[in-house]
C-alpha cells in the first residue's frame, strides 16, 4: 500500500514537471521507490498463500504484468495524443493510486517473531542495531554457497533478459522494416510473453521434472532466440523475424515466474521475503547493465549483431552457473531447506536456550 502511495504520488508530480532533473526525482526515484515496494511483496504474498500449484499462481500473476505492458503502450500514446504528455501521466498516477485498495483486501498473516529481530537490549548498541538490520535483510543467505550460486546465475540472465525489450524495435528498423512492423515485432513477443507464463506453470505444477531443471531450459532457449534475432534479418525475412521473436517472448516469459518459485527451494519458506528483496535487488543492478552495453556495441560494431550474440551469451552462462548448485544433476528434489531455529516457537516448554534450539531442530527434521 506504501508502494502504491509513492507509485501514484511520483507520477502525478512528474506531470508538474519543468525539466528532465524533475523527471528524474519523480518518476525515477519516487515512483521507482513505489514499484520497487510494491513487487516484492506481491510475489511473497502469492508464494505464501499457495502451497500447491505455487508456479501456476505465481505465473498467473505474472501474466497480468505482461497483459497490462501490452495494452498500456498504446493506451498511453493515446492518453498523450488527447490530454498531452502531463495529463497521460496523471491519469496514470491515479490509476497507480488504486494500488492502495488492492493491497488493503489482501489479509495479513502471523508470523513467528524472531526475538533477535524485537529485542530492545540487542537494538540498545550500535553493533546490536546492525546486527537486528542484518537479521531483518537476511544477509546471512549471502553466506550460504547455494543462495549466492543461484543469485549469481539470475543476476547473470538479468543482464541480457531485457536486451530485446529495449533494443529489438530499432534493431528492426535497422535492418530495413517499417515503423508498424517493427512495434508489431515487439508485441507479439509481448503476446506469447503473456501465454508462456501462465503455460509454464501449469506444466512446472504437474510435477514430471524439477524446478531447477525447467528453468535452465526455459534460459538456455531464451538466450539461444536472442543470438537468432539478428541472424534471422540477416535471412531478409520478416517472417523469419517474427518467429523467433514469438520463440523468445515464450520463452522468457515461462522462466520468469520459475526463477521466484525456485528461492524458497534454495533460501527456505520462512525466509523468503529477505531472500527475494536481496535477490532482486542484486539482479536489478545487472538489469541496468545489459541495455547501455548492448547499445555501446552498437556504436562501436555499426550494428545488433554483436549485441544480441553477447547478451544472449549471458543467458547460456547463466544456465551453466545453475548446474553448480548442489544436487543439481539429482532426479528429485533435496530437502526442504530449515531456517535458523527460532526461540518462541520454544517457549512453556522449560528447557535452556540450548537446549530449545536442539530440540526444535530435531522436530524440524
Amino acid at each position: 500500500m506504501t508502494g502504491g502511495c509513492l507509485a501514484g504520488l511520483g507520477l502525478i508530480l512528474a506531470s508538474h514537471a519543468t525539466c528532465l532533473v524533475h523527471l528524474y526525482l519523480t518518476m525515477g526515484v519516487i515512483s521507482g521507490l513505489g514499484w520497487g515496494l510494491v513487487f516484492t511483496p506481491m510475489v511473497a504474498t502469492v508464494m505464501a498463500s499457495f502451497t500447491q500449484r505455487r508456479s501456476l499462481a505465481l505465473g498467473l500473476a505474472f501474466s497480468s504484468i505482461g497483459l497490462a505492458s501490452f495494452t498500456f503502450n498504446p493506451l498511453f500514446q493515446l492518453l498523450v495524443e488527447k490530454y498531452a504528455w502531463r495529463g497521460a501521466l496523471l491519469i496514470l498516477g491515479g490509476l497507480s493510486l488504486n494500488i492502495v485498495p488492492c493491497g488493503a483486501l489482501i489479509p495479513s498473516r502471523s508470523r513467528p517473531k524472531n526475538p533477535e529481530k524485537g529485542s530492545a537490549e540487542s537494538a540498545s548498541s550500535g553493533v546490536g542495531l546492525l546486527h537486528r538490520v542484518s537479521s531483518y535483510l537476511e544477509l546471512s543467505l549471502l553466506c550460504e554457497r547455494p543462495y549466492l550460486t543461484y543469485t549469481m546465475a539470475i543476476t547473470l540472465l538479468n543482464v541480457g533478459y531485457f536486451v530485446p525489450y529495449v533494443h529489438l524495435v530499432a534493431h528492426s528498423r535497422n535492418a530495413g522494416f517499417s515503423e508498424y512492423q517493427s512495434a508489431f515485432v515487439m508485441s507479439a513477443a509481448g503476446a506469447t510473453d503473456i501465454f508462456g507464463r501462465v503455460a509454464s506453470g501449469w506444466f512446472s505444477d504437474l510435477g514430471h521434472f524439477r524446478l531447477i531443471h525447467l528453468l535452465s531450459l526455459w534460459t538456455a532457449l531464451a538466450g539461444l532466440f536472442i543470438m537468432l534475432l539478428p541472424v534471422s534479418t540477416l535471412w531478409g525475412s520478416y517472417a523469419s523475424l517474427v518467429a523467433v521473436s514469438l520463440l523468445y517472448g515464450f520463452c522468457s516469459g515461462a522462466l520468469t515466474s520459475l526463477a521466484f518459485t525456485v528461492v524458497p527451494m534454495v533460501a527456505g519458506l520462512e525466509r523468503m521475503m529477505g531472500a527475494l528483496g536481496l535477490l532482486q535487488l542484486i539482479e536489478s543492478c545487472a538489469g541496468l547493465l545489459g541495455s547501455p552495453l548492448s547499445g555501446l556495441l552498437k556504436d562501436i560494431t555499426g550494428d545488433y549483431m554483436a549485441s544480441f550474440v553477447v547478451s544472449g551469451s549471458f543467458l547460456i552462462l547463466s544456465t551453466l552457473t545453475m548446474a553448480t548448485l548442489p544436487h543439481y544433476f539429482s532426479c528429485t528434489d533435496p530437502p526442504p531447506v530449515q531456517g535458523p531455529c527460532q526461540k518462541d516457537k520454544c517457549e512453556g516448554l522449560g528447557l535452556e536456550t540450548e537446549q530449545m534450539n536442539k530440540t526444535l531442530c530435531e522436530v524440524n527434521h
